[in-house]
């Protein structure tokens, strides 16, 4: 953490590297809402699926000394809960809100039980990717430290834009997600498409979590996703169903959550548990922004929170 030593600058870079380090599980998390979205389906079980992807990659890194084995673990284990969440939105009647909930309490209570031996051992960490070696200033450096999954989030992100632009697949997801009846009179399969949107989206979640445990924090704890999972909904809606615009959104959300410690390190801590607040804030005030009838939710797919 930058400290007094470099001042008012130490707030600037505190941010900065808090919005990469804060802004990955957001960004991976988003993404992988914004493609479940895009299908017609929301997820608002991706809190669960965080939680689940943190503990298996923690759980997974300490028994295999592999983090890498871990990551692989946590992708695997949201796609499990993606596709129980899948099928149950899939049946006739099904509400896309009660089943997202009842698969984040699903989650999160499996995440909890089954992670209940790995909250005392020390499991592997994921390497940094270290970008401060022009620096002699000691509190630079570790603040240049990025973690691997930030790069993937970030190739993801214009890839998932490419794959919505110019892919087949990508348009049959956008064509199941605006208009369900027109994409089944085309000969797309709307269950099939569907199904493989909620299933990857969760697998980036759950990589998501594996950030947590493995690089920042780095520990697994029953309280170590602070809702970034439920805040993530919000997030994909403020950047208007845009994976690009999702990785800026991440970054202004990770930025927020960095802003209290950021400040505290150079000693400022008047207001300190307003400021950590800025992310909830962040998002409430996001979707009073965006919630309002008198704008158009530009991006939206015709087909979401509909029952077809």
């Amino acid at each position: 953490m930058i400290t007094e030593s470099i001042g008012g600058w130490g707030v600037v870079i505190g941010i900065l590297a808090g919005a990469v380090r804060g802004g990955t599980p957001f960004l991976l998390v988003s993404l992988g809402e914004c493609l479940t979205e895009k299908s017609g389906k929301i997820n608002l079980g991706l809190e669960g699926v965080l939680l689940i992807g943190a503990m298996s990659a923690y759980a997974v890194s300490y028994q295999t000394g592999s983090p890498w084995v871990g990551v692989a673990a946590a992708g695997i284990a949201g796609a499990i809960l993606g596709a129980i969440h899948a099928f149950l939105v899939s049946r006739p009647k099904v509400n896309d809100i009660a089943a997202g909930i009842a698969m984040l309490i699903f989650g999160s209570g499996c995440a909890f039980f089954l992670g209940k031996p790995y909250i005392q051992p020390s499991a592997p960490q994921l390497p940094a990717i270290a970008l401060g070696g022009w620096s002699s200033i000691p509190q630079v450096e570790a603040a240049l430290k990025i973690s691997p999954l930030f790069f993937f989030g970030v190739a993801a992100a214009f890839l998932l834009q490419a794959f919505f632009r110019s892919t087949r697949w990508g348009m049959q997801v956008r064509a199941v997600g605006d208009s369900p009846a027109a994409a089944q009179a085309l000969g797309i399969s709307v269950p099939r498409t569907r199904f493989a949107a909620i299933v990857t989206g969760s697998a980036l979640g759950g990589m998501g979590g594996a950030h947590l445990s493995l690089f920042y924090p780095g520990a697994w704890t029953e309280a170590i996703s602070s809702g970034q999972g439920l805040m993530a909904v919000a997030l994909v809606i403020f950047a208007r169903w845009n994976p690009v615009k999702c990785l800026w959104a991440s970054l202004l959300f990770g930025g927020a959550q960095a802003v209290g410690p950021s400040l505290q390190a150079v000693g400022i801590s008047t207001g300190y548990y307003l400021w950590n607040a800025s992310p909830y804030i962040l998002t409430l005030g996001v979707m009073i922004l965006t919630c309002s009838p008198k704008r158009t939710l530009i991006g939206a797919p015709g087909a979401l929170g509909s029952s077809s």
